[in-house]
């Protein structure tokens, strides 16, 4: 069971890791821990799997990758032998079943030396897992990204606040170089629970602390980087509903549709806020993540969203079952390998 203090240091470390020689250190000042006690406690939450993670986050579009939300229809019976199909992509991070006739949602990300490219790739999945529709639904604006779970207890439905990372974060545009794409190599593991893990870090990279600082200040300031920070079990935190709210906002009306997603992404409890395309069968173009500790936590967000955007025609797809939940591994040859095996 987590204490006060934990709810402190979750709450923190949720936000931002500090790029220091000895981060736990200045990580526990902010709680009134000692480095030891912050370090024990960490060590604790994640061995609880409270924490599942704690690494840099980054732009999968500003690394140049390619990725998109994908909705898929599939027959029960065919439900486990699809999930393993689409789950074996290396660049799937995360596939759940949801509440609809389009059952399986997962997010895909594949990196520019792909030779299938995203539509290649989600087109063999579809014929793979033997989906009887497969829709593709990437980003066309970015409103709002950032999860981060009230552990503190203190949120309420209708909480505004700006978002942290939105579509104008989104800043560099020049090709990685190759010590850049180490640095994200080593950056994405996830971090060792020891007093000077940076600096341990800037060692492996064969470059100064201070180097290193840089190179992760830039990647920040850039919006390559979103931020370094923990991922945790959301349901061992104990947020055991998510839903996502999708909406149908104007087909016709760019300017009022930016207005409505960005009303959305001003609610706190939204952890992530997306435009997305709409189809014939699929009339929802705005899509919105929230987590809560029930389904009617969710669901008065939701209401609160729809009195204030005036949206009616919607619908709350929660998550029924969790079939994979990583983080993107860039930069390595799992996803060519794959390509290799399967196209």
């Amino acid at each position: 069971m987590t204490t006060a203090n934990d709810a402190a240091l979750l709450g923190v470390l949720q936000e931002s890791m500090p790029f220091t020689e000895h981060p736990f250190a200045d990580l526990g000042k902010r709680c009134g821990l000692s480095e030891e006690e912050t370090l024990t406690r960490v060590k604790t939450l994640k061995e609880e799997k409270v924490i599942r993670q704690i690494s840099a986050i980054f732009d999968t579009r500003s690394l140049d990758y390619a990725s998109s939300l994908v909705a898929a229809k599939i027959a029960p019976e065919k439900l486990d032998a699809a999930v393993a199909v689409i789950n074996s992509h290396p660049g799937v991070s995360h596939n759940y079943l949801r509440n609809h006739e389009f059952n399986l949602w997962y997010t895909i990300a594949v990196p520019p030396t792909s030779k299938l490219g995203l539509d290649g790739t989600v087109d063999l999945l579809h014929r793979l897992s033997g989906a009887e529709s497969t829709r593709l639904l990437p980003t066309l604006r970015l409103f709002k990204i950032g999860v981060r779970f009230d552990v503190e207890g203190d949120a309420k439905p209708g909480d505004q606040s700006t978002p942290a990372y939105t579509e104008a974060n989104r800043q560099e545009t020049a090709p990685l170089t190759a010590k850049e794409i180490e640095f994200v190599r080593v950056m994405q593991r996830d971090l060792a629970v020891i007093p000077s893990p940076f600096v341990a870090v800037a060692e492996e990279l064969g470059i100064s602390f201070d180097e290193a600082a840089v190179m992760h200040r830039n990647f920040l300031t850039t919006g390559r980087m979103r931020r370094f920070a923990a991922v945790l079990h959301h349901r061992k935190a104990g947020f055991g509903a998510n839903a996502m709210g999708v909406w149908a906002g104007p087909q016709d009306d760019p300017e009022a549709l930016r207005k409505l997603g960005e009303a959305m992404a001003g609610f706190s409890a939204v952890s992530h806020c997306y435009q997305r395309p709409s189809y014939p069968e699929w009339p929802y173009n705005l899509f919105t993540m929230v987590h809560g500790k029930s389904e009617q936590e969710c669901e008065q967000t939701l209401s609160a969203i729809a009195e204030t955007t005036g949206i009616t025609d919607r619908h709350a797809l929660y998550s029924t079952k969790e079939f994979k939940k990583v983080r993107v591994r860039y930069f390595t040859d799992e996803e060519i390998n794959w390509e290799k095996a399967n196209a």
